[in-house]
């Protein structure tokens, strides 16, 4: 198994367990959870690479639920995700477009579940931000 954890970035088992929910589907060859895996990864890929370009756009520093629906929303290759996207929130008016803060989350400057568009255009989570009541100086260490 050692192969195949580095072939996939998303869990093979969870995948093929997915797939054998569904009651239509039989056995499952053990290549076919792995090519779906590798199918979600590009996917993953490409639509987080058009948020970026949207919060690009926008100014802002972070992608947001909201970049990710507004990628959904101008592009026709995500168009079947429109209905669930569609429970996403516009953001409010005292939020602005190059505004970095975390909407509702204005009190702390904890940034955990968004993500960093760097300057290459690569994304990455954030961990947790230090605040000004936070004890711990090392921001590295956080597996939260």
């Amino acid at each position: 198994m050692g192969k195949r954890s580095t072939v996939c970035k998303f869990p093979v088992a969870r995948i093929k367990k997915i797939m054998q929910a569904d009651e239509d589907v039989g056995k499952v060859a053990a290549a076919t959870p792995v090519a779906v895996c590798k199918a979600l990864e590009l996917f993953m890929e490409n639509i987080m690479e058009e948020a970026v370009k949207e919060a690009r756009s926008k100014g802002s520093k972070k992608v947001t639920a909201y970049h990710l629906k507004r990628t959904v929303h101008r592009n026709e290759t995500f168009d079947f995700l429109k209905e669930i996207v569609s429970k996403v929130a516009d953001p409010t008016e005292t939020t602005t477009e190059g505004d970095t803060r975390g909407g509702k989350r204005r009190k702390t400057s904890n940034t955990v579940g968004k993500a960093t568009v760097g300057p290459s255009g690569s994304t990455s989570a954030s961990g947790g931000a230090s605040t000004a009541g936070d004890e711990g100086d090392d921001d590295d260490d956080d597996d939260d």
